[in-house]
This record gives structure tokens, sequence and C-alpha cells, in this order.
């Protein structure tokens, strides 16, 4: 079973110092990424530049210090920016403390009641359809600072928003468009030059000091309104919290600690790979719900495994959770003496650098392939897609996951048949096999149902008519269960009927084959005393013979 143990505790005890130094040096880099990107990823969010910072030095020391991956680097992700947004505009940073901070609890919980592993029941097509629809909607919401043209209000919502940007066009900035362009040509010709310098701090360097130089009538993180400051925030807890704003923040809550548990597992898997180890599921969301919450009291926002950072991490030989430490560490000393200077980067740098996360966190590739999955997988990845994009991202899993589970039980459902041999002549049967159906003789009066599949709710009308779909005169009925896996409440109600109308018919109910779990449902509600032991038959030969000597 997954230890509840923090994997910097295990790691330390063969650790070295030339891993030190590697751990450091990674550690470093890692901030250098996650410098840019936390100062965008807060602003796009609807916070303040320094809140993205605060998020990703107080959330990625505690997920590094306490998790249960060796590598994982944790901070604040584009899979938040559209919950966060609506968070925020709807509650203001107290609703998105109290968010983060019930986030961070339901995490903790499913840690300790070790649901790490439940998180593999979310199907591909709800991920990359969700995932997908972010990407979408943050690539659009960055337009208008990335064209620097002016909004009268706040867009309400996806379709509202392409509106506004349609009717106020005209107000297109030359200067602000011809920044973000080559910010956006940096970002993506710069991996093929080198990948030792993060390709966003090369774009804010070059664009920040062009506009300077120039003096360029292009807006930047001051002149848009938003305050810098370097200063070390102090924890506090939300202030004027109802039982009402609770109760309307437990559905997003619930949001942001399923898309934290699923980043983060997602990309201790990628990291395992890279690295051949194997995480600590259930560690790694406790370490994750108090890096959650150590957030929100220190003013940050949600925050979770980063896949992208953590790959950086093992690259550059991170192999202890000492360099996601490093790396938080580094980013508050870039905090405390550089904050100030950012005040100067131009919003439409920002703008592209997100641009471009929104385009490699679309995974446009998986959603093609996934349009030539079965229709029922596309009608959920559909479904979840365009309800992220156009509704609610919390109305989009919560549909996603209940039409999946329907689509699911309807596939099942398919797949339970139920089939009554025919009269055959005596033949040879597989020799290997002595339950083999082969070409058994079915003695006169008797009938043999075959049911193949799950016996549950979704397909209990399969088999509720066996009695009357038998011939004139039986006298036996034999129900050959071989292929049943697994009997539900539904299907055992479903299953009495059956033997209440056999009874009043006098028909004996002879059960074949009854596998390890119907049999302990069977067990459990007494159905093995009702119908008698001896109506309990190993394979279908002793049904059989049991089935002539009551026949005749």
């Amino acid at each position: 079973m997954d230890k509840l143990k923090p994997k910097l505790f295990s790691v330390m005890k063969n650790y070295s110092k030339e891993q030190l130094i590697k751990d450091i040096v990674a550690g470093i880099i890692v901030a250098i990424v996650a410098l840019p990107l936390s100062i965008a990823l807060a602003i796009a969010s609807g916070v303040s530049p320094e809140q993205g910072l605060h998020t990703a030095i107080i959330a990625g020391f505690f997920i590094s210090f306490l998790g249960g991956s060796r590598v994982q680097i944790g901070g604040p992700t584009a899979a938040f920016v559209m919950i966060i947004y609506g968070i925020v505009k709807d509650y203001g940073m107290n609703g998105l403390i109290l968010a983060t901070l019930m986030a961070g609890a339901i995490m903790i919980l499913m840690g300790l009641l070790r649901l790490g592993t439940l998180i593999k029941f979310i199907p591909t097509t709800i991920t990359v359809g969700f995932t997908a629809g972010i990407a979408v909607s943050i690539f659009v919401q960055q337009i208008k600072d990335f064209t620097g043209i002016t909004l009268p209000r706040d867009p309400e919502d996806f379709v509202d928003r392409i509106s506004l940007y349609a009717q106020n066009m005209e107000g297109l900035k030359l200067q602000t468009v011809i920044i973000g362009t080559i910010a956006l040509i940096i970002l993506i010709v710069w991996p093929k030059i080198t990948q030792k310098i993060p390709g966003p701090l090369v774009a804010i360097i070059v664009t920040t000091v062009i506009v300077a130089v120039t003096d360029m009538d292009v807006a930047t993180i001051g002149s848009a309104g938003y305050e810098v400051s370097s200063k070390l925030p102090t924890p506090s807890l939300p202030e004027g919290i109802t039982f009402d704003t609770v109760k309307n923040l437990i559905s997003p809550a619930f949001t942001i600690a399923l898309l934290a548990a699923i980043e983060s597992l997602l990309s201790c898997v990628v990291s395992d790979g890279m690295i051949g180890s194997k995480h600590r599921s259930n560690m790694e969301l406790i370490g994750q719900g108090v890096g959650n919450m150590a957030s929100a009291l220190f003013g940050g926002i949600p925050a979770t495994g980063a896949i992208a950072r953590t790959a950086t991490n093992v690259k550059n030989g991170g192999r202890t959770p000492i360099a996601g430490m490093v790396h938080s560490l580094t980013l508050l000393l870039i905090m405390l003496v550089f904050m100030p200077y950012a005040k100067l980067i131009p919003m439409t740098t920002l703008a592209a650098v997100l641009m471009m996360v929104a385009y490699n966190m679309s995974g446009w590739r998986d959603f093609k392939a996934l349009l030539k999955a079965p229709k029922s997988d596309i009608t959920v990845l559909l479904a979840t897609f365009f309800l992220t994009v156009f509704f609610d991202l919390v109305i989009a899993i919560e549909v996603g996951m209940v039409l999946a589970a329907m689509l699911f039980m309807n596939r099942m459902a398919q797949e339970t048949t139920v089939r009554e041999w025919e009269y055959a002549e005596d033949g040879e049967d597989d020799e290997n096999d002595q339950d083999a159906i082969g070409l058994r003789r079915v003695p006169k009066k008797t009938a043999v149902f075959e049911i193949n599949g799950p016996m549950f709710f979704g397909a209990a009308d399969k088999f509720v008519d066996i009695v009357r779909d038998s011939k004139d005169g039986t006298k036996v009925i034999i129900l050959r269960m071989r292929s049943v896996s697994a009997l539900d409440a539904t299907a055992f109600g479903t299953l009495n009927k059956i033997y209440q109308e056999c009874k009043k018919m006098e028909i004996t109910l002879i059960l074949s084959h009854v596998n390890e779990q119907p049999m302990k449902v069977m067990k459990k509600n007494g159905f093995d005393e009702v119908i008698g032991a001896e109506n309990f038959a190993p394979h279908i030969d002793e049904a059989i013979e049991r089935a002539k000597a009551i026949a005749g």
C-alpha cells in the first residue's frame, strides 16, 4: 500500500554532495523558467503579479517538502486561470482564498483516505476535453493585451468577449502588436537555438529593453495599473465569510481540488518515466493540499504540479525534492531584489507567453486522435470541450463525468447478453474445458439460458422475462452464469423475481457455475438457502444431470 511518508525523508538516506550540487543548479534553472510564467498566470487570473510568485514560493516549497514525488515542481498553472478569474470576479480575493483553503483540505482528505489511485478513473476524453477548452479560453483572453485594444467592460462569457473584440478592433495599437509579435517569434525560435536559457525570460528581457529604450506607446504592468511589491506576504485568514459564500464555493473548491489532483499525479507519472522512480500518490495529494492551504494563507492562488517545470527539473539533473525547495528559495530572492523592475514588462509580451502556454497545453494532437474513437467517447470529448469554452469548467467536468458514466453503463449493458440454448444432437465437447458449451443435449422440459456479461441495473431488463420466454411444460430452468463477473442489487432483485415466478409455476431454478462476487451477494441476502444448495451446480454437466433427474 502507498506509504504516507514524504519522498524527501526517503531519498535523504543516501544523499550525496554531488547530487546536492545538481539539485541546486536544477532548482535555479527551474526558478528562472517559473518567474515569467508565475507573473503572467497571476495577471491572467485577475490577481496581482506578486501573488503568482507568492504561490510558486510558498506552495512550491511545501509541495516539494511534503509531496510524494522526487522531482515534482509545484506552482500556479494555466489549468486554473479561468476558474480563478471567475471566482475573483464573483467573490473577490476573500472568496478565492476560502475556495483554495477548502480545495487544500479536500486534497488532504483524499490523501488520508488513500484515494490517490481513484484519479485514474477520470476518462482521458474529459481531461483532454477540458484542457483543450481551457487553452482556447486562455488564448482568446490574451487577444486584448496582445493587440492593445480597450474594452468598455469586463466580458461576461466567451461569446461576449468575442463580440466585444469585434466591436472594438478599431482600437488596435500597431506598436503593441509589433512587440507582441517579436515576443512570439522569440518564444517559437529560441528553443531551437538553445534550451539552457528559457525562451520566456529572453522574450521578456528583449521586449522590455526595446520598449524602454524606444519609449514606445506600449502598456506595461505598471502602466496597466498593477501594483508590484517585493514585500514578503504575511499570513491572514479571509474576512467576512458567510455560510452562503461557503455553500456557493463548494463546487469551485472541488473543481480546484480535482484539477490539482489530476495535473499533479499526471506530472508524477510522466516524471516517474523519466527517472525510473515511483511516486506516492496519496502523499502527493497531502503535499498538494498543504501547499494550497499555505498558499491561500499567504494570499496566493491555487497551485499544482507543473509538468513542464518538472520536466525541466529532471532534464537539468534534479533528482530529489531539494531541487524544488531551491526553486522556491531562488524565486524568493528574485522577488526581493528584482520585483520592482517587473512593472516595466510589456503586457503584450505576457500575453504572447500565455498564448504559447495555451498552445502547448491544448494537446491538439491528442484531441485530433480522440476524434477517431467510438462515438460515445467523441460525445464526452466534445461536450466537455464546448461546455468549458462556452459555459464553465465546473459544469463541464460535472456533465462530462455524468455523461461518461452513463455512456459507459450503456456500453456495458449492450455487452450483457442472454441466450437460450437450442436442443442439439450428441457431439464432442472440448476435452480441455469441462465447462465448454459444445453440443450437449438439453433434457426435455428443461430450458438453459446462458448469461454473458455483468448482471447490473443497466442490463436487468435483459433477463427479467426468462421464465415467460420458456416453452410451455418447462419443469427446470438452468441459468449458466460462468461469464457473469458481477451482480448488483438491482440485478439480484430481478434474479429473486425469476425465482418467485419459477416457484409459482412449479419450475425448479438451477444456477450453474456462479462466480465469487455474485455468490457473495446471494449468500449475503440468504438466497443460497432459499434456492437450496442442491440447486447450485459447479458446472453445466452437473446442472444438466440434476435437470434430468427432476424432469424425469
